[in-house]
């Protein structure tokens, strides 16, 4: 379990390893993690060789400016499967880059909706291959308080670029 900066660093420095023998550039946009991914990642010395950019869209108004259509969060919600995948796609679209993440959940301790407890993320990861984008998306429910999911939320997405 991810629960100290030191062990945030080490995988952040792992992510950076692992794309640099890749030659691939990173793209982070972040809605409840607040630029957390992307500061744990370029807190690692020289990561500007593997990290282009991030984005913080935390409000809907932010995400429709990233390029996310108003009828999906209208719709679906931006904590959402679709919200985050359009979340991953203006990223790769937007920047050139190689692999994205976008990240959007209810950190707490409010925020709840019906049929989105606390604890609820949607973390996307997009890869650009010969000019066209994979996108892979996945539901977490994670427990704690509003550092926990967050940190936790930080952690997932950072794993889930190395097995892309």
């Amino acid at each position: 379990m991810i629960d100290d900066d030191a062990a945030l660093f080490r995988l952040s420095a792992r992510v950076g390893r692992w794309a640099l023998t890749r030659r691939w550039m990173l793209a982070t946009v972040e809605s409840c993690t607040g630029g957390w991914v992307g500061k744990a990642l370029t807190d690692v010395p020289g990561s500007s060789a593997w990290f282009g950019e991030g984005f913080v869209t935390y409000s809907d108004e932010a995400k429709r400016r990233l390029g996310v259509p108003g009828g999906l969060l209208a719709r679906h919600g931006a904590v959402s499967e679709p919200v985050v995948r359009a979340m991953a796609r203006a990223a790769l679209e937007r920047t050139g880059a190689d692999l994205a993440t976008a990240v959007s959940g209810i950190a707490g301790p409010t925020g709840a909706v019906p049929g989105k407890p606390v604890g609820t993320v949607w973390i996307c990861w997009g890869m650009r291959r010969a000019g066209r984008s994979r996108l892979v998306a996945r539901r977490y429910r994670f427990r704690g308080d509003r550092e926990a999911v967050r940190r936790k939320s930080v952690a997932a997405a950072l794993r889930g670029l190395l097995v892309r």
